[in-house]
């Protein structure tokens, strides 16, 4: 399937990228992770019902409807635009209408990325290159004190990963490469394309 025969069968649209204003440079335009890319590394990546999964920069929620979908997991969105935030929550309601799911499962948090406050269900780190390499550090910090208050298995799953998000995980966290997943039919045209998964 293309990314609107995607978008169709989950009742949503999230297809399209959006420029940031000035004033938002510090975080990156919107573009959603490919429906190939999801499929890869959901063929390659075990989920259990345990799992939760928080979505930075979720733009559209695409991330949060098709995990849903496919294994029926919950998942929390964060997104600093407010019109990427009321497009979320509409996608949502559509979803809702064609495919049914706890009312909670998919949530949408309208904020900045470094002010969430990371939950104790929350275990999945989602990160497809939504902001500067500083708001990154802030949040990775919140995810380990959130750790040190209640320890538990946890991952980071890095899409197209910045070369700056990466030398800080390496050089000042304890997160450590646990798997890369190429994605088939992109990466051999750009190496750029492939998940690293880090495991703390």
């Amino acid at each position: 399937m293309n990314e609107q025969e995607y978008d169709r069968l989950l009742g949503i649209e999230t297809t399209g990228t959006q420029d940031w204003s000035l004033r938002l440079a510090q975080y990156h335009p919107y573009e959603a992770t490919p429906y190939q890319a999801l499929d890869t590394l959901f063929h390659q990546y075990e989920w259990t019902s345990e799992e939760r999964i928080v979505d930075y920069g979720c733009g559209k929620g695409r991330l949060l409807f098709y995990l849903h979908y496919r294994f029926g997991l919950s998942g929390t969105g964060i997104e600093v635009s407010k019109k990427r935030c009321e497009e979320a929550e509409a996608n949502l309601l559509r979803y809702r209408e064609k495919n049914g799911g706890k009312p909670d499962s998919i949530q949408f948090k309208c904020c900045p990325a470094e002010t969430y406050e990371v939950q104790l269900q929350d275990n999945r780190f989602y990160f497809f290159n939504p902001f500067a390499v500083h708001i990154f550090k802030k949040v990775v910090g919140q995810i380990l004190l959130s750790i040190k208050q209640n320890p538990r298995p946890v991952e980071l799953i890095l899409y197209y990963p910045s070369v700056d998000y990466l030398e800080f995980l390496e050089t000042h966290t304890p997160f450590e490469i646990y798997r890369e997943i190429q994605v088939v039919g992109l990466y051999e045209e750009n190496k750029n394309e492939r998940f690293l998964i880090y495991r703390l």
